[in-house]
């Protein structure tokens, strides 16, 4: 399939576009010939029988958006046009706002969920989706008013205090995060992500309760890699230093390239002057995320340690392409130059 790019839509016209169906008016509908995909080819023929049919498009989103970069104005244009078709269909707005998140487009995020709640403003899992992209956004406030309304119709509901709780957290409010989670996971027993979140706020605490928490998220789903990588990092920060390389290594064995595994493992093999074998690690991690900015650091400052200073330079210089404000990559530098 071709890389077809299209200017994205302004807010405005985005939202615009939601009640030009007053005026019996609709979003051209895509055309375009053969992509090779047969599942995307084959919805297309469909479309071309029963063009008013909005779940097609729809279908034919799903599909592009999962194709990667190439795909996602395709995706966004299909979306737009089964919603001129059918705009009261609430998995529509959620879609599309996961595209314009996925695609580093929260504002239109924001809008599309804005105006679902519009279209439902009673409904709890559009309201939690809209809370959720508040979160995304940092628009806290908003976020806590929406999680208000939730509340008021449903006081039980265990998402709205897991989502009270991210904010919270993000807030640096962690007595109060903690309470908002261990709310949501009373009220259901199977909410891991709660328990995962507890058990990263009581790691952070220094408190050995947090090995409850993810234990309690791992009998949940056991091979849930973000409570196993807090159950590692737990072990990494008591310098329980076996424990910790058996969980990370027991990601591995699941997912051999798991970035978060290995840049922790990098990082232990860095502490027992294991150089080589932490460099490794780290190279191992750029490969797999490019953009991960930390592992450049480390890797250079293994090289600083080894007293190769240009490769140290190079990769700090490096970490701060991905984050400028990343104090570790600007203390290195300093160090260096000096």
């Amino acid at each position: 399939m071709k890389n077809v790019k299209m200017r994205p839509l302004s807010i405005l016209s985005f939202i615009l576009l939601f009640f030009a169906c007053k005026n019996e008016q609709k979003p051209e509908a895509q055309q375009f010939g053969k992509t090779g995909d047969p599942k995307i080819d084959g919805l297309t023929e469909q479309i071309f029988k029963t063009p008013t049919v909005a779940d097609l498009y729809f279908q034919r989103a799903q599909l592009f958006f999962k194709s990667g970069n190439s795909g996602f104005d395709f995706a966004i244009k299909d979306m737009q046009y089964a919603m001129s078709i059918d705009s009261t269909n609430l998995p529509y707005y959620h879609f599309l706002s996961d595209v314009y998140l996925k695609y580093a487009q929260s504002r239109l995020a924001v809008a599309t969920m804005e105006q679902a709640a519009a279209v439902a403003p009673t409904q709890i899992p559009t309201l939690l989706k809209l809370s959720e992209v508040y979160l995304i956004t940092k628009q806290y406030g908003a976020a806590l008013v929406t999680l208000d309304k939730i509340q008021k119709q449903d006081p039980q509901n265990s998402d709205a205090y897991f989502l009270v709780g991210m904010i919270l957290k993000e807030q640096n409010d962690t007595e109060r995060a903690i309470k908002a989670f261990q709310k949501s996971a009373d009220l259901n027993s199977d909410n891991k992500d709660a328990f995962i979140e507890l058990g990263k706020l009581y790691t952070d605490k220094n408190d050995p309760i947090a090995l409850k928490y993810f234990d309690n998220a791992l009998l949940l789903d056991s091979l849930d890699f973000n409570a196993m990588i807090g159950k590692g990092y737990y072990f990494q920060t008591k310098k329980q230093t076996n424990e910790a390389i058996n969980v990370y290594k027991d990601i591995l064995s699941h997912n051999p390239r798991y970035d978060i595994a290995l840049f922790n493992l990098g990082l232990i093999y860095m502490d027992a002057d294991s150089l080589d074998k932490a460099n490794s690690h780290f190279n191992m991690v750029i490969q797999e995320t490019p953009t991960f900015y930390k592992a450049y650091y480390f890797r250079g400052f293994v090289a600083e340690k080894k007293g190769d200073k240009n490769t140290a330079l190079q990769n700090y210089k490096q970490a701060l392409a991905f984050k400028s404000d990343y104090v570790k990559a600007l203390e290195g530098i300093k160090r260096i130059d000096n």
